[in-house]
């Protein structure tokens, strides 16, 4: 999979779980007919919220991203449906590739570029890892909890 298929696939999985979770959220403070769709599309739209975030960083080091770039691509996820407008401008602007570059013969530059070539090179063992690191992430937020019960 390419970075481009992979970064718009998520990019739009955040999205949809977004409109999961508003619709959610609807039902729950507007109609207050139930809270299901809050804790179960809460949950989904997290776990996908993380993916995207790590998924916007592996295709930053892949595509050289700059900073400022890769900022607005982690930001694209906060307001709802925004990650799919950034996704276009992203690729009219070229940074996102229909291969990966740290595939080819280019070497690795610095210990992120290396650790994503090696990703690159074992994308079974790649995908182990990033499912654990999205299970991870997680656990640690379900542990910090919701941002309303910290005030």
């Amino acid at each position: 999979m390419s970075p481009l298929r992979l970064f718009r696939s998520v990019a739009i999985a955040e999205a949809v779980t977004w409109f999961l979770l508003l619709t959610g959220m609807f039902l729950k403070y507007v109609t207050q007919t139930t809270d299901l769709g809050v804790r179960v599309f809460g949950m989904v739209h997290g776990v996908v919220f993380i993916a995207y975030c790590l998924t916007t960083i592996v295709v930053a080091i892949d595509g050289r991203w700059s900073a400022g770039r890769t900022l607005l691509g982690l930001a694209a996820a906060i307001p709802p449906f925004a990650t799919i407008p950034f996704d276009r401008w992203a690729e009219r602007r070229g940074a996102l590739a229909a291969t990966w570059r740290l595939r080819s013969r280019e070497a690795a530059r610095g210990g992120l570029e290396r650790v994503v070539a090696a990703g690159l090179a074992r994308p079974g063992a790649a995908l182990l890892t990033g499912v654990v690191a999205v299970l991870a992430l997680t656990g640690v937020a379900l542990l910090v909890g919701p941002p309303a019960a910290n005030h």
